[in-house]
């Protein structure tokens, strides 16, 4: 099993040529087709014209989002030429909330990045990231704003939880584990309400991952009670030397996740490796 189609989304921000670079990789070692999608941030026009003197600001915006368009689409099929990977390039109009997830529905896997606070271009809409997560259908791989990734998928983490989400991106994400060295499956407090010695915990889905050929070293911690799953999730990444994180997106909902917290938003916003995520 391999991905087909990837999509990468691509912005103004200073990380697109690196997530650019990224999602070839993917497609070279998937033998998948690539797709660019172009979706930056467009300010409301109308709310800005009844502003006297923000007329000129829209233009420049404009300007700006378009040359910057040009200047990737130019990067894009140069890369596809050198690589020889088979690809296209679309550049998305209107909202990018809404734009986007109709071309993520498409491709077996989107490439995206995270939002960075310290890059004004890096904000493409109002939760974009979240919301590509949750409407895409599709698993949407992150990219950390900071940091280098040569490569990813080496060493997979699955945090796994027996939930729905957990089971899709364990599924979604089999063209990773089937072509990594290191496949391990962590469990966070799974037996904490069962009695001892009941059964351990992920073995049940590892022998599901073996039987696609898949071989999984099965990983149990227990946190203190009111330690962050996320926090323990980078926490056992970055011990084990893990480059791709495999999860569930908002197992909770996401207004429980904004008022009590969640791995979701952990990852969000402090990830320091990859993650795929999946809902």
């Amino acid at each position: 099993m391999n991905y087909q189609t990837i999509l990468v989304h691509l912005d103004a921000s200073t990380h697109a040529p690196a997530r650019l670079e990224l999602a070839l990789q993917f497609a070279r070692r998937f033998h998948a087709r690539l797709t660019g999608v172009f979706s930056a941030y467009v300010p409301d026009s109308h709310a800005l014209l009844v502003m006297v003197g923000t007329a000129s600001y829209y233009v420049e915006h404009e300007r700006q989002r378009q040359e910057r368009c040009v200047d990737l689409k130019r990067l894009f099929l140069a890369a596809l030429a050198r690589l020889g990977v088979d690809g296209q390039w679309i550049s998305a109009e209107g909202y990018p909330n809404e734009s986007m997830p109709p071309y993520a529905r498409l491709a077996d896997l989107v490439v995206a990045g995270q939002t960075d606070l310290n890059d004004p271009e890096s904000f493409i809409a109002e939760q974009f990231v979240e919301n590509l997560i949750m409407a895409a259908g599709r698993p949407v791989l992150l990219m950390p704003s900071s940091g280098s990734f040569a490569e990813c998928g080496r060493h997979v983490l699955i945090a796994w939880d027996g939930s729905r989400e957990a089971t899709r991106a364990l599924h979604d994400a089999m063209p990773f584990l089937s072509s990594a060295a290191n496949v391990t499956l962590l469990t966070v407090n799974a037996d904490r309400d069962e009695p001892t010695g009941q059964r351990i915990p992920g073995a049940d889905i590892a022998l599901t991952l073996a039987r696609h050929g898949v071989k999984v070293e099965v990983r149990e911690v227990n946190a203190e009670r009111f330690t962050p799953v996320g926090e323990v999730l980078l926490s056992q990444a970055a011990d084990l030397g893990c480059d791709l994180i495999v999860m569930g997106a908002y197992a909770h909902t996401r207004l429980r996740e904004l008022v009590m917290g969640g791995a979701t938003r952990t990852l969000l916003r402090s990830m320091t490796v990859p993650v795929l995520f999946s809902h």
